[in-house]
């Protein structure tokens, strides 16, 4: 996982990003409020597949920045679409989470580096250690927002804490299944004719499109 001097590839970044900010929407469909036991975790899984997907098409902090952007995008489109303010426990603070995600990931990412990157281990590794840094920072939102971050019921320790076991395996796993997925996808934009890419060109925006109405027709039902 080095930094590569290609230019970023911002087609596989936009649909990335798109599915990353669609998921987000889908797992915490129904909350309101807090968070509920392992949705936290299962949502930063989910995010650092989606960030080492990117990585691995792009390793540039431009690809990661690209990601957040949009993720927190879609959080934004759907507060719209159930009414929440943005300083609402359900926007502001997943937000706050997609950043902290982004930021963990470049962060690892950028220590597990050279032979150790491209090996199974250093992506075991750097899902785990990336959740980890994630989940510990994600305590401090309400400076960050004013809204506290989740307990578990009856105690004063955080959720994201609590379940951080789970958060931090589940990640080791899907990093390496995201990079993965990102080399697949870098290997067909590589192999492709310059018409083809440019035929391509127009999924990128129509797959952010197709997120933005599969997220409108989730809310509709």
């Amino acid at each position: 996982m080095t930094l590569d001097p290609r230019k970023t590839s911002w087609g596989p970044i936009l649909v990335l990003g798109s599915l990353w900010g669609l998921s987000e929407a889908a797992l915490g469909m129904y909350l309101r409020q807090c968070a509920s036991t392992v949705s936290g975790s299962l949502m930063t899984g989910a995010a650092l597949f989606f960030l080492a997907a990117a990585w691995s098409v792009s390793p540039r902090v431009q690809a990661l920045a690209g990601m957040v952007f949009l993720a927190s995008f879609f959080k934004l489109f759907d507060a719209l679409l159930l009414g929440l303010p943005v300083r609402h426990g359900a926007v502001a603070n997943p937000i706050f989470a997609i950043v902290m995600e982004g930021a963990a990931f470049f962060l690892i990412a950028s220590i597990v580096r050279g032979d150790l990157a491209a090996k199974p281990l250093g992506r075991f590794l750097t899902g785990g250690l990336a959740a980890l840094v994630a989940v510990n920072v994600f305590p401090l939102v309400g400076f960050a927002t004013g809204i506290a971050a989740c307990k578990v019921a009856g105690t004063a320790i955080p959720l994201s804490l609590y379940y951080a076991p789970i958060a931090i395996a589940l990640s080791a796993l899907t990093v390496p299944g995201g990079a993965w997925a990102g080399s697949k996808a870098a290997a067909l934009d590589l192999h492709l004719a310059p018409a083809g890419r440019a035929r391509l060109g127009w999924v990128s925006p129509a797959a952010v499109l197709l997120c933005l109405a599969a997220l409108t027709l989730l809310r509709l039902i």
